[in-house]
């Protein structure tokens, strides 16, 4: 067997660990195996390719692949140590502007290559390979550029408000069209200065679009970014003649496209303007007004109900990943738990600023899995439950969404905690969420605000708890 078909090989086997990684990211039960499928098939990848190279590189090549192998493993492994689970939103945001980076470079190398002569390619298959380099260049641009604003405005550095340039949707459609005739141009006639006019004009679509997108929706913005660059990967791919960028690619964009639908629906948003940046648009002036007075609650009185209930719900939301308050939930989980209560978590599809962030910080504390319940799975128990305990979250338990069709988040489906018998929220103040629409909940009658840090005040349950007998 020739080298080539060792490295057909090695990618067509790290691929298969790709498909079963993703398999077992679906499960919590699974999703351990699923991440070491997917470093395994990554290293296998890595080595192929490596390999690969050091057949036909010069020693100044090997040097620089060794270079760059060395600092690109000691940033990842850097990264991966001192990132916080708050801070991994805005991180993955940036990795996608890598790939995205990566897609424009392999693009104007590929047209370099061919415009200096070294190429084989005639006739329709040249005319394709002038295609697949503009859409890879426009795909990636749009890509890398979006995701260093999604980047900034996850971590604060920029105003999460939307972006309302007059006739955004105009510039956006205007932008695609535009796009399509450079296309057509560059195929017929390729020259440095249309694909540069090309890569320009994907680089402010991609500003533009993340811009346009208000705070509370980034959730699915990063979703979206991640389809992004796994079909700049894609593209990247039928480039260089690899098959395993285009496979791992195209898992990478459908399944980040997939999801990115699932939260749509979970937040009552339309799929398509969400591709096309007409999302975070404000719906109205912003709904009723909400008024009345708030009642307040000690650790020593959440005690008491809790010592006093039979059923538990406990929904949690980005604040509690910033208080670092799940260690302390984990344990009053437990001891709840041990003395007969139930307790289950319910998760809204769009807690936090990540899918799937509040799972994760969950299964890191040990909280059992089959007490994790998503929205639909607990939503028609809420009304039979005791206590539920809100813990930073705002916007995915707001009622305004059920029952205020003017309110800018109106037909979101949210966790309905005001039906159950007492609510308790735990929160800094009485200011408004990510989303910054106000919170009837708040003001019910069987709704209670416990004020402070979240982990300080659930370790306040705790020692309250003790001078209890949970019944």
């Amino acid at each position: 067997m020739n080298a080539s078909s060792w490295t057909t090989a090695a990618y067509l086997i790290a691929a298969l660990l790709f498909v079963i990684s993703l398999a077992g990211l679906s499960k919590h039960e699974t999703s351990r195996a699923g991440v070491l499928f997917g470093v395994i098939g990554m290293g296998i990848a890595l080595i192929a390719t490596v390999a690969t190279a050091l057949e036909s590189a010069s020693g100044l090549g090997i040097v620089l692949l060794a270079v760059t192998v060395v600092i690109g493993g000691a940033i990842g492994l850097w990264r991966a140590r001192v990132v916080e689970m708050t801070g991994m939103p805005e991180l993955i945001a940036l990795m996608h502007s890598f790939v995205g980076l990566a897609a424009v470079l392999v693009g104007w190398n590929g047209f370099l290559e061919v415009s200096s002569g070294h190429t084989d390619l005639t006739g329709a298959l040249l005319g394709i390979h002038h295609g697949e380099v503009v859409v890879g260049v426009f795909i990636g641009a749009v890509t890398f550029t979006g995701s260093i604003v999604a980047y900034l405005k996850l971590s604060a550095k920029i105003a999460s408000k939307p972006l309302q340039l007059p006739g955004k949707n105009v510039l956006n459609l205007g932008a695609l069209v535009a796009f399509a005739a450079l296309t057509v141009l560059f195929v017929i006639t390729p020259t440095w200065w249309l694909l540069g006019v090309v890569t320009v004009l994907a680089l402010l679509l991609g500003v533009h679009l993340v811009a346009s997108i208000g705070g509370g929706d980034m959730p699915v913005v990063v979703s979206m970014l991640n389809s992004y660059s796994g079909w700049a990967a894609a593209a990247s791919g039928f480039l260089l003649s690899n098959d395993l960028l285009i496979i791992t690619g195209a898992l990478v964009g459908s399944s980040g496209a997939f999801l990115s639908y699932v939260m749509c629906k979970a937040m009552n948003r339309s799929f398509i303007s969400v591709i096309a940046g007409g999302f975070g648009a404000p719906a109205s002036s912003g709904g009723a007004e909400v008024t009345g007075e708030h009642r307040e609650i000690d650790a020593a009185g959440v005690a008491e109900l809790l010592a006093a209930a039979r059923s538990v719900v406990i929904t949690p939301g980005y604040g509690m990943a910033v208080a670092q308050a799940q260690y302390p939930v984990a344990e009053l989980t437990r001891q709840l738990r041990e003395q007969g209560v139930g307790v289950r978590f319910g998760v809204h599809p769009v807690a936090g600023r990540l899918p799937g962030h509040m799972n994760v910080l969950l299964a890191e504390v040990q909280v059992p899995y089959d007490i994790v319940l998503e929205m639909d799975e607990i939503n028609d128990d809420l009304a039979e439950t005791d206590v539920v305990l809100v813990i930073g979250a705002n916007d995915t338990v707001n009622p305004a969404a059920a029952e205020d069709p003017a309110s800018p988040i109106a037909g979101m489906p949210v966790l309905r905690v005001w039906e159950s018998a007492d609510v308790v929220v735990f929160k800094r103040s009485m200011a408004t969420g990510y989303a910054g629409v106000q919170n009837p909940l708040f003001f019910r009658e069987n709704t209670q605000m416990l004020f402070g840090d979240a982990k300080d005040r659930v370790q306040d349950i705790l020692a309250a708890l003790k001078g209890h007998a949970l019944t």
